[in-house]
């Protein structure tokens, strides 16, 4: 049964892999009080089984960790962050995919990091359906988004903004841009 036969079947039968060249893990935070900062994960995995009874799993390597400063990345290591040593990774997991009208998605799971696990909700969209790439692969689109506290996982570093207030915002927004290729049976 296919994706179009099915609005209620989240994506089709069958175990969905993230192609790491063509998907992006990433996550913002107010910084200074005047702007955002951007960062993301250069290594992480997600699969996707399609089907009945779908789910959804990735995680990424804490040290991937990918900002444009490379003292900034060691920082970020440390134990005042992510603390690397204690927690090298940073894992999800689904406990429900629904697909809504639109093609819109709602993903809720659980987020581990720092050895903290959280419910965590996630919108997005899916593919309306596969499509088959140059190589004869097929291929699905997921794309997810939420906002979390990021003090609820232990990530408290922050120092005040002279103008008031903290220097880095609680809030931060996590993104994934999956691009899922279908394994063979």
């Amino acid at each position: 049964m296919s994706v179009i036969e099915s609005a209620t079947e989240f994506a089709p039968a069958g175990t969905w892999v993230a192609d790491a060249v063509h998907s992006h893990i990433s996550f913002e935070v107010a910084y200074a009080g005047v702007n955002t900062f951007h960062g993301g994960f250069s290594e992480f995995s997600a699969t996707l089984v399609g089907g009945d009874q779908p789910s959804l799993v990735g995680s990424t390597p804490v040290a991937s960790v990918d900002v444009k400063d490379e003292q900034l990345g060691g920082h970020l290591l440390t134990p005042e962050f992510f603390d690397a040593e204690q927690f090298p990774e940073v894992q999800f997991r689904s406990t429900e995919l629904r697909r809504l009208p639109g093609n819109r998605v709602l993903v809720e799971g659980e987020l581990t990091l720092k050895g903290i696990t959280q419910p965590i909700e996630l919108q997005g969209t899916i593919a309306p359906a596969p499509s088959v790439d140059p190589f004869g692969r097929e291929r699905l689109g997921l794309t997810l988004e939420t906002t979390t506290d990021r003090t609820q996982y232990g990530l408290s570093w922050n120092a005040p903004n002279q103008g008031g207030g903290d220097y880095l915002g609680n809030e931060v927004k996590l993104k994934a841009e999956l691009a899922l290729v279908k394994q063979a049976d």
